[in-house]
C-alpha cells in the first residue's frame, strides 16, 4: 500500500481529517478535483459569503448609524472592488490549506477520484492504493423542477457570489440560511429582495419564536416575504426572470418579475462518479451514504463524513467528524457529540442556536423552563445601537440542565459558544448564572437569560 489513508475531497471535513491523520503518524494522500482546496465552504460558500456580509454590514452601518454617533460619512460602493476583497478572503484561506498540507507531509493528487475497489482509488488513468479510504466530497445546490439554473439570471449560491453588477431586484426561492444571508448582502446594496418559501415560516428547524422575530427585523430591512408559496416555473427574458408562483395550499397563480433569481432550496450529497454503486456502498433514500457509529460504510475500509452522510450540512460538523474519523482509523476513540453543534445565520442581527429548540421540547413533551432576556436591556448593546433581539435559554424543569439556547442579536455566533461549552459539560442554568461576566459586554445578556430561567434576571 502506497498510503495508509486516501481522502477524496479537501473541503472542511476532508482537509481536517487529512491533517489530523498525518499528526497521528499516518501516511496520507488527498484527492481534489478543484484547482484550490477548501471545497464549497472556502471557495464558493462560507468564506466568500461572510466577506460580502461583512462589507455590506459596514455599509449599512455607515448609512444608518454613523450620523447618530457624530460620524459624517459619504460611503460609495465599488462593486468590482468588493468582489476583489471577497476573492482575497478566498485566496488567503485556500493557500493556508496548501501550507498545512506541506507542513504535515500530506500528498496531493489532482483530479476526480473514483473508488474501484476496497483500498483503491482511480484518478485519471492511475490507481492509488491505501489501507483506508474516506469519502468527504461534500454537497451541491439542490435543483428545483421548472427553474433551470444558468448561473447568470437564475443562480445558485455559487452564481450569486460572482454577479457582475448589483441587481435592482432579486427573488430568493427558499427562506433558509443561504437564501437569507445572500439576500441580506444584496438588500444592503440597494436591491429589492423578495423571498418565496413553500412553508408558512422562515428558517425551518430554528426556534419558531426566534424565527418570527427575525422575520420582522428583515422586513424592516426591506425584505418582502411570500410564505406558503410554491414556485411552478420560470421564464427568461432580456430584462430578467418571471416566476410563476401559486399558494402551496392551492389557489390562483401570480407572476413575480425580477432581474435575478436565487435558487436556495437546500443542498444534496455530492456522490456522482464516486463508484459507490459499483463497489457496494449503500445509500439512504435521500442519497446520503449510510455509515455506522464509527463512520464506516457498508464496504470494509471505506469511511464517509460531512455533507455526504446524515446530520446537519455544516462545515464545523464535518471538521469534527474529520478529526473523529482520523482518530478512529489510527486506533483511537474518535467521537462527535451531535447534541451540541451550534448553528449560525450570519445576517444583521445574527441568529445562533445550540441544542434543542422550544418547539422540539414541546413536541417531545419535555418539562422545561425558559429564560429570556432582551438586548434592549443590555448596557453594551444600548451603547452600540444594537438592541434588536434576545437570548433564550431552555433548561430541564427538574434538573436545571441546559437543553438548548437560541440567540437573536449582535454577535450571536460568538455568544452561543459559552452555552455550547456549558452544555458539553452538562451544566445547569444556575451554573451559567453564577459565572461572573465582564461589564459592559453583550455576553451579560446570556447570563441574564440564565438568571431568567429561575425568574431572577436583574435588569428586566
Amino acid at each position: 500500500m502506497s498510503h495508509d489513508l486516501i481522502i477524496i475531497g479537501t473541503g472542511p471535513g476532508g482537509y481536517v481529517c487529512a491533517i489530523r491523520a498525518a499528526q497521528l503518524g499516518l501516511k496520507v494522500a488527498v484527492v481534489e478535483k478543484r484547482a484550490t482546496h477548501g471545497g464549497t465552504c472556502l471557495n464558493v460558500g462560507c468564506i466568500p459569503s461572510k466577506a460580502l456580509l461583512h462589507a455590506t454590514e459596514l455599509l449599512a452601518e455607515s448609512k444608518h448609524a454613523f450620523a447618530k454617533m457624530g460620524l459624517i460619512s459619504e460611503t460609495k460602493v465599488d462593486f468590482a472592488q468588493m468582489m476583489a476583497f471577497k476573492q482575497e478572503a478566498i485566496d488567503g484561506n485556500t493557500k493556508g490549506i496548501d501550507f498545512l498540507f506541506k507542513k504535515n507531509k500530506v500528498d496531493v493528487i489532482r483530479g476526480s477520484g473514483t473508488i474501484v475497489g476496497p483500498g483503491k482509488v482511480k484518478v485519471g488513468e492511475t490507481v492509488h492504493e491505501a489501507k483506508a479510504i474516506v469519502i468527504a466530497t461534500g454537497s451541491e445546490s439542490a435543483n428545483l423542477k421548472g427553474v433551470a439554473v444558468d448561473e447568470k439570471q437564475i443562480v445558485t449560491s455559487t452564481g450569486a457570489l460572482v454577479l457582475e453588477k448589483i441587481p435592482a431586484t432579486l427573488t430568493v426561492i427558499g427562506a433558509g440560511v443561504i437564501g437569507l444571508e445572500l439576500g441580506s448582502v444584496y438588500a444592503r446594496l440597494g436591491t429589492k429582495v423578495t423571498v418565496v418559501e413553500y412553508l408558512d415560516r422562515i428558517l425551518p428547524g430554528m426556534d419558531s419564536d426566534v424565527a418570527k422575530a427575525f422575520q420582522r427585523l428583515l422586513e424592516k430591512q426591506g425584505f418582502t416575504f411570500k410564505l406558503g408559496a410554491k414556485v411552478m416555473g420560470a421564464k427568461l427574458s432580456a430584462s430578467g426572470v418571471a416566476l410563476t408562483v401559486e399558494p402551496a395550499a392551492g389557489g390562483a397563480a401570480e407572476e413575480i418579475d425580477s432581474e435575478v433569481v436565487l435558487v436556495a432550496v437546500g443542498r444534496v450529497p455530492n456522490t456522482e462518479g464516486l463508484g459507490c454503486e459499483a463497489v457496494g456502498i449503500r445509500k439512504d433514500a435521500r442519497g446520503r451514504i449510510e455509515v455506522d457509529a464509527h463512520f464506516a460504510t457498508s464496504v470494509p475500509g471505506i469511511y464517509a463524513l460531512g455533507d455526504v452522510i446524515r446530520g446537519p450540512m455544516l462545515a464545523h460538523k464535518a471538521e469534527d467528524e474529520g478529526v473523529a474519523v482520523a482518530e478512529l482509523i489510527a486506533g483511537q476513540a474518535g467521537h462527535v457529540n451531535y447534541d451540541v453543534i451550534p448553528g449560525v445565520v450570519y445576517t444583521t442581527p445574527e441568529l445562533a442556536s445550540v441544542g434543542k429548540t422550544e418547539d422540539e421540547l414541546k413536541q417531545a413533551n419535555v418539562n422545561y423552563k425558559a429564560g429570556k432576556f432582551l438586548f434592549l436591556a443590555n448596557g453594551r448593546a444600548k451603547a452600540n445601537q444594537t438592541t434588536d433581539g434576545f437570548v433564550k435559554i431552555l433548561a430541564d424543569a427538574k434538573t436545571d440542565r441546559v437543553l438548548g439556547c437560541s440567540i437573536l442579536g449582535p454577535q450571536a455566533g460568538e455568544l452561543i459558544h459559552e452555552v455550547a461549552v456549558l452544555m458539553e459539560f452538562g451544566g445547569s442554568s444556575e451554573d451559567l448564572a453564577r459565572i461572573c461576566h465582564a461589564h459592559p459586554t453583550l455576553a451579560e445578556a446570556v447570563k441574564e437569560a440564565a438568571l431568567a430561567v429561575a425568574g431572577r434576571a436583574i435588569h428586566s
